[in-house]
């Protein structure tokens, strides 16, 4: 029990008790019968009162004092006890009240911590209960489900004949690109009328994914997130509709340039990317064949932007930015660093995803130097959590050693995405690998080839808006649609519907534009991608 020490000690701050603490005295005291309670109930709270009093002596401990009042809290809303019937003095349980303040650095009472803060954090947890029992199996990242990318990685490795050092390189992975129907099928487990479909979609557009990316495919799940992403289906040639004009066609004032904004300007240095996917807003861009563009195309683009100063920060994308040679990067960089008016850049880059075997000391060394002379930026995308394994976080860990920020540009689609667990999931895992969540798109409607990935949105806002509060702050992004530059999709940005799409406002000059919303019968539908061919192998 109490000392005479302890009682003068506790005196020293005796006075009303805060209005926390009076409110939940008040609170466990509602109940003023005055029978007794079952003695098993008594000794059970004469226990943490001891403990309590004893524990706390030396004024060093908070929890036993927290146990306490958890615990008569609890019995006075579930059992209907109060702390006389089961034998506490009030006398003693606020002496035990204001010890409590005593200790705490920061003032907090036991009102405010076990009648306000502690049930706050239980609601707090029941908001989160769902994604914590859920995400593991939605949405597994690649850490998780490592080894069986390691089982699929020896499969592709025999079935392509490729050596521990083709697949350890870059060269490697590009030699081994999977680029025909026939070799996907020998690594990737589709059924036959899939596998017919894709023949048929290839003879339109380009198919490639390194080996290394189709390891991340998993069986199992007819539309596996990565698989969704990197083989092109049915719908991109049977969706109708009208196609809008090549992605900033009306906003490349020079060669090689878009420019959306006065002080950002991005050139476009290749049209190679070491995977094609299948949502790629530059599909226009990709041609037929493979190119790293002449120095006098890249003059005249350096050229726009030594004469605009204006411009500040310089995106250099393509394509994959970091598909281009060393020597090319390097000496892009280091014109554009040449240019004073020129403070920032950006490389725009999936290859930590797609081939991390692409991040070398050399390239290291080169991203390094230029963010030594000016602030440089990689920004990249990845839009699932099972993009993540321990290869691609080593690539990430190292670069943001060396550059000024990594920051992540998804793009919002069904099938990948479009969920809570499968967004919080993907900002979580993430920034654990050392990559700041920085946008997410909602999946373009220039191009009627995307229709069926394409996600509503007012269901990535409720996505992006059920992070507030319950993930990190830093790691929840801002939701953008592009529409002659990005808009952020805000409830304050949106002014309404009409025919047509959704009504959005620039915030940066009030011009009002329509943005067509994604179909919600074709979002509805879920025999699409490779689901539909789900009975036709006799599955």
């Amino acid at each position: 029990m109490l000392t005479e020490t302890d009682q003068a000690q506790d005196i020293t701050i005796a006075g009303p008790l805060d209005a926390f603490t009076q409110e939940l005295f008040d609170d466990l005291y509602i109940n003023e019968e005055s029978a007794a309670a079952p003695e098993e109930l008594r000794l059970h709270v004469a226990g943490l009162l001891e403990a309590a009093e004893t524990d706390t002596a030396d004024l060093r401990h908070t929890g036993p004092i927290v146990a306490l009042f958890a615990e008569l809290h609890r019995i006075a809303h579930e059992l209907d006890w109060n702390p006389g019937q089961l034998g506490l003095a009030r006398e003693a349980l606020e002496n035990l009240a204001r010890r409590h303040a005593r200790i705490d650095e920061h003032g907090v009472t036991i009102g405010g911590r076990v009648g306000k803060a502690l049930p706050i954090v239980h609601e707090a947890r029941t908001r989160i209960a769902d994604y914590l029992d859920r995400h593991a199996i939605e949405a597994p990242s690649g850490l998780e489900v490592w080894d069986r990318i390691l089982a699929n990685q020896a499969r592709i490795k025999q079935a392509l004949g490729m050596s521990d050092v083709d697949w350890d390189s870059y060269s490697g992975q590009l030699r081994h690109a999977i680029e025909n129907v026939d070799t996907l099928a020998s690594v990737v487990d589709l059924p036959p009328q899939a596998v017919d479909e894709v023949r048929r979609v290839t003879q339109t557009y380009r198919m490639r994914l390194t080996p290394y990316y189709a390891s991340l495919i998993l069986s199992g799940h007819d539309n596996d997130p990565v698989l969704l992403q990197a083989v092109p289906t049915g719908e991109m040639v049977d969706a109708v509709g009208e196609e809008i004009p090549p992605v900033a066609a009306d906003h490349s004032p020079a060669r090689l340039i878009d420019q959306f904004y006065p002080r950002v300007a991005t050139i476009k240095a290749t049209n190679m990317c070491a995977m094609y996917c299948t949502h790629c807003l530059r599909i226009a861009h990709i041609g037929a064949k493979d190119r790293i563009y002449g120095k006098e195309a890249y003059g005249e683009a350096l050229d726009y932007i030594r004469a605009n100063p204006e411009i500040r920060d310089v995106l250099v994308t393509g394509g994959d930015a970091l598909v281009l040679p060393n020597a090319m990067l390097q000496w892009l960089l280091g014109e554009l660093d040449g240019i004073e008016h020129v403070r920032m850049k950006r490389l725009g880059s999936r290859i930590p995803v797609t081939t991390p075997q692409r991040v070398d000391e050399e390239l290291l060394d080169i991203l390094e130097a230029s963010n030594n002379r000016k602030p440089l930026r990689v920004v990249t995308q990845i839009n699932t959590a099972q993009e993540i394994t321990p290869v691609s976080k080593a690539a990430f860990t190292a670069i943001s050693r060396r550059v000024a920020a990594v920051m992540n540009q998804a793009v919002l689609l069904k099938g990948i995405n479009d969920s809570k667990i499968k967004m919080w999931k993907l900002c979580e895992t993430i920034q654990e690998a050392y990559v700041r969540p920085y946008y997410v798109f909602n999946c373009s409607y220039r191009n009627p080839q995307f229709s069926h990935l394409r996600v509503p949105v007012a269901t990535g806002q409720e996505i992006v808006e059920s992070m507030y509060g319950n993930i990190s702050g830093d790691a929840i992004p801002r939701y953008i649609a592009t529409a002659g530059g990005k808009i952020p999709l805000h409830r304050t940005n949106m002014l309404g519907r009409k025919e047509g799409g959704l009504r959005l406002q620039k915030p940066w000059s009030g011009d009002r534009v329509l943005y067509p919303d994604a179909d919600a019968r074709e979002y509805g539908r879920e025999d699409f991608g490779f689901a539909r061919f789900r009975d036709m192998d006799g599955a």
